[in-house]
């Protein structure tokens, strides 16, 4: 592996759905335009942009004002190019160029690159879809290390090969590779963004980049062709969170050398992600310098190469067929097969290869040779919309069309129905349409194919995107090419033969499309403005602003591992503020709301009944046993009646299911005919066969595949005229996932574990100090736990009947001393097996691991007794304070590998807080003796006081009588006179015997009385 990329970047497409949702939700009330409509253009964005461009200038988000995000790749030039200015560049880069693929990642990628300017080091980038764009000047060394072993025959400055990824640009130059590396942050800087382009495999020789167009466990793939001295090698590139890493595959042998052969060279490869396979088109240069193609799997997981197929030298004679199964035994012509490339699609398992040919398998196996194609022409590149159809461009710039489980070919432009078309657009006038344009790219957007066009009009080039208008050419087709003129009377008429086998066709009993679509979505409506001429002030559009903004802030927040009462994102928002709702509205009715601004509460909610359209939806996920049902109701156009034994109708309609992984999942059909009128009903029902996926993380490693409704006959014949134009009917493609839907999650119920425990131990005693956000649970109690699966798209919430594991995984007495556990811990506090006197807990379930490790709960087990034992990290928890010790478990509770009930791996980690832990027998037999010790000694204390209190009482009379005696003797030799000391000092003698005498008589006196009493 070889790391070639900066630190970790943000993920773009955070800002393209903030600001795909914010465009969406400020459609209904865009600012009115009075005068001129061009000069009004009013967008929001979560961004501002300060001083852009300026010298030593550092630029930061703010969210707060109304900004666009278009001067955001303006950043990525070297030389700022005015947009008046662009339109007059544009003429030398695209009159009479050759288009280009446009390549990225389906439904990831934020922008868009296109290369293929002549002798420029410039890319068209856009972030609209080519609605707008930016013309980006590149700032790369181009160096040329063209070598003995880089067979280079010249230089040129052009882009050949771009490619868009979600975290990162790819292109190629020469044989040079670049990728930028620049994040939003850095393009704020004062130095150039483009200066970020990277080169990577500087020492290699790369011929060609090949797309990845999905991402996959949890990565982006792109993949580089060399020449030269690596001939024969594929360097593998990975792009996880912004870092790109690229490998050389085969690890350790040349292609050339696993086929045995001493000439090869690759010309294409394709990465089968589902399976890990790698499909290489290998050119092979045999004896007398013949080539031959064979397609070769490479298995990145084994380290395996094997030839799947040899390509047939010539081309075979169809003799008049639409298609020919090549088996080996058919005839051939003299035009030889020329391979350029292939294209697979991972939904329906559909492996093209493509040249001067076009053949397609199901299997990479076995192929199928299209010959509605010319032999004659050559394909450039192949255009998949991966929904069922596909476009392809030549080298001379036709435009083909195929429908995907069909084997006609038909060809758009040039043709009949092309010129009928053209015309009509002239003559209303159409701006999207001129006499000189050139075709830059052909891409498709939302299922329908557009192209970008350089139309020069007048002497004025502009850079036009236009839908290709597939069905309108078709019908044009079929009517110019069936048609019959047929007399009646004097007057010939027109007799135009419709093969449409139905004359109408709908789907009916369609389910609730989040459930299976997986999309989530809010109501967001501006808020009311009190003024009396109602257009919103800027306090309004901020008070918007900052609604969605939060709305956004909790819908990506709502990962609670305590399950809410009410399951809403929006819940918390409002649930202490639904008893002023009526105030704020009297306040509003009346035009007293703060801020002249009325926000009302029901118009920030989470929708959960949106009802289904008369069409199949975009994508079906199906989780483990679920199925997806719906009817399809056809009237016949000629039906064949014939009378039996039992009356009954024969319609030429047909329903055919067609399932590009039967042995994954299994389509039931049935048939009711409906002879009064004239029509079929199908029941359809899709179903998983829980048979090909394991368990995987919701929304992640999902199984592609797909299903087919086709009626029989009618493939590119039918269609259907609606408000948009007319839609093809009658071939009906649809992406199924496989594995665990995206929005599903394991939640802790705390209510109902409240309830069931308060139940069950007959009491319910919470902790001192009650958290509502976490409730306590005894120690002593048995505990039952239950958990919620809470699907975020639906809104449903319903009790988890699986089986799962549960593991103590870290703790601690406070919150603030909660420890992650190591694997060898976990092992010995959640074990049944432990012998070390470790346990925290255990249970009566006799259900284990396979393995023994570990107890296997559900809802019906019957509950877990704490131990706690000696050498468990909650044994002898020390209390801080006077009530008994508490402890923080951390939680873990998963599924994987014991639920076969579903296809989702839940893991769920959250904190238990169990109160009422009891101490350790040494240290309780320590309270208890410190404690006794303690009462004992205050016993005898108060017993010694009782005996020893009437000697207490003369002997404090004693002592306070000799205080007094003492304070009284001061005070006399305080007024005594210094001449008369020595009379003094003999009297004093004299005196204090006397007094000590009177003090025996007195004391002596009273204790006679007290005798006496």
């Amino acid at each position: 592996m070889f790391p070639a990329g900066p630190a970790p970047r943000p993920r773009l497409r955070v800002l393209r759905a903030l600001w795909a949702l914010l465009v969406v939700l400020l459609a209904p009330w865009r600012l009115w335009a009075i005068q001129e409509t061009q000069e009004c253009t009013w967008q929001v964005v979560l961004n501002n942009l300060e001083s852009v461009g300026k010298n030593d200038a550092i630029n930061h988000f703010v969210d707060q004002e109304l900004y666009t995000v278009d001067k955001v790749f303006d950043l990525l030039v070297d030389a700022p190019i005015d947009r008046d200015e662009l339109f007059h560049l544009l003429p030398q880069y695209f009159v009479n160029v050759p288009s280009r693929p446009l390549w990225y990642t389906v439904d990831q990628t934020p922008v868009l690159i296109l290369g293929g300017i002549p002798e420029e080091k410039a890319i068209l980038l856009t972030d609209t879809n080519f609605k707008d764009f930016f013309l980006v000047e590149l700032s790369i060394d181009s160096c040329w290390v063209g070598s003995f072993y880089c067979p280079q025959a010249s230089f040129t400055a052009t882009i050949y090969d771009a490619i868009a990824t979600e975290s990162t640009l790819f292109i190629r130059q020469n044989q040079l590779i670049y990728y930028f590396t620049g994040t939003y942050t850095t393009l704020y800087e004062s130095k150039r963004g483009s200066e970020r382009w990277v080169r990577v495999l500087a020492n290699e020789c790369i011929k060609r980049l090949c797309p990845v167009h999905f991402h996959s466990n949890g990565s982006e793939y792109v993949m580089a062709l060399t020449t030269g001295k690596h001939e024969g090698y594929v360097h593998f590139g990975t792009i996880t969170d912004g870092l790109v890493s690229f490998q050389l595959l085969p690890r350790h042998r040349s292609v050339c050398s696993a086929i045995l052969v001493v000439n090869c060279s690759i010309t294409w490869a394709t990465f089968v992600a589902g399976d890990y396979n790698l499909l290489m088109l290998v050119e092979i240069v045999g004896p007398a310098s013949s080539k031959y193609f064979q397609v070769v799997s490479y298995d990145l997981v084994n380290d395996y190469l094997v030839v799947l197929y040899t390509i047939p030298e010539f081309i075979p004679d169809a003799q008049g067929l639409e298609f020919l199964m090549i088996l080996g035994t058919e005839s051939y012509t003299n035009f030889p097969m020329v391979p350029k490339g292939m294209s697979y699609n991972p939904y329906n398992n559909l492996l093209f290869i493509w040249g001067n040919f076009l053949l397609q398998s199901f299997n990479s196996e076995n192929f199928i040779y299209m010959a509605d194609f010319p032999k004659e022409l050559s394909i450039k590149y192949l255009v998949n919309s991966f929904r069922g159809d596909m476009a392809i461009v030549t080298e001379n710039e036709e435009i083909w069309y195929v429908l995907e489980g069909s084997y006609h070919v038909y060809q758009l432009f040039p043709s009949k129905a092309w010129d009928v078309y053209i015309n009509l657009q002239v003559l209303q006038q159409s701006s999207l349409y001129a006499p000189n344009e050139t075709m830059v790219t052909l891409f498709y957007e939302d299922n329908k194919l557009y192209q970008l066009v350089y139309l020069i009009d007048n002497q004025q080039g502009r850079l036009v995107k236009r839908l290709m208008p597939v069905e309108q050419l078709l019908i044009y087709q079929q009517i110019s090419d069936e048609y019959v003129l047929e007399r009646q009377g004097s007057h010939p008429t027109l007799s135009f033969s419709n093969f449409c086998p139905f004359t109408v066709m709908r789907l009916r009993e369609l389910p609730n499309p989040k459930i299976y679509t997986r999309q989530e979505r809010y109501r967001a409506q501006p808020p009311r403005v009190s003024e009396p001429w109602g257009f919103h002030s800027e306090n309004s559009l901020a008070v918007y602003q900052g609604l969605v903004y939060y709305l956004l802030w909790l819908h990506s927040k709502y990962d609670k591992p305590y399950a809410d009462p009410a399951h809403d994102p929006t819940w918390r928002w409002w649930k202490n503020k639904k008893q002023d709702q009526d105030y704020h509205f009297y306040l509003a009715s009346n035009r007293r709301s703060a801020g002249s601004v009325h926000v009302d509460m029901t118009s920030y909610e989470k929708i959960y009944d949106l009802k289904a359209e008369n069409e199949l939806p975009e994508r079906i996920f199906l989780d483990k046993g679920t199925s997806y049902s719906f009817s399809v109701f056809l009237t016949a156009r000629k039906p064949e009646v014939l009378h039996g034994p039992s009356f009954r109708v024969l319609s030429p309609v047909d329903l055919a299911v067609v399932l590009a992984d039967p042995h994954c999942i299994e389509a039931i059909v049935k048939e009711k005919v409906l002879v009064n009128l004239n029509s079929v009903l199908f029941w359809v029902k899709l179903s998983d066969k829980r048979s090909c996926f394991d368990q995987g993380i919701s929304g992640h490693h999902l199984m592609k595949t797909s299903m087919l409704i086709k009626v029989l006959g009618s493939s590119g014949h039918c269609f259907q005229n609606t408000n948009q134009g007319p839609h093809m009917q009658s071939n009906l493609m649809v992406p199924v996932l496989i594995g665990c839907p995206p929005g599903k999650r394991l939640a802790f119920d705390i209510t109902y574990t409240v309830q069931y425990n308060r139940v069950q131990n007959k009491h319910y005693f919470d902790c001192v100090k009650v958290d509502p956000e976490m409730p306590c649970f005894l120690f002593r109690d048995i505990f039952y736990p239950f958990f919620l699966i809470q699907d975020l798209v639906t809104g449903d919430s319903g009790s988890f009947q699986g089986s799962y594991v549960l593991k103590v995984v870290g703790g601690g007495p406070t919150l603030d001393t909660i420890k992650e556990y190591s694997e060898e811990e976990i092992y010995r506090f959640n074990s049944p097996l432990d012998k070390t006197g470790s346990l925290i807990w255990t249970t009566e379930n006799t259900m284990t691991t396979k393995d023994l490790s570990f107890n296997i709960m559900s809802h019906n087990s019957l509950g877990i007794e704490w131990l706690c034992q000696e050498n468990s990290p909650c044994h002898d928890t020390i209390p801080y304070h006077i009530f008994a010790p508490e402890f923080f478990f951390k939680v873990l509770v998963s599924n994987r590998g014991v639920d076969k009930s579903t296809y989702c791996d839940y893991q769920l980690t959250f904190l238990l807080h169990i109160h009422g832990l009891p101490l350790s027998a040494k240290r309780a037999f320590l309270i208890l003796l410190v404690s006794a010790s303690l009462f004992v000694g205050l016993v005898i204390l108060y017993i010694v006081c009782c005996l020893l209190s009437p000697y207490m009482v003369k002997f404090c009379n004693i002592l306070r009588w000799k205080i007094n005696s003492i304070i009284g003797l001061e005070s006399y030799y305080t007024y005594s006179t210094p001449s008369d000391s020595r009379a003094f000092s003999h009297s004093g003698t004299v005196s204090w015997r006397n007094s000590r005498l009177n003090s025996r008589v007195f004391y002596k006196g009273a204790e006679e009385n007290k005798a006496e009493t």
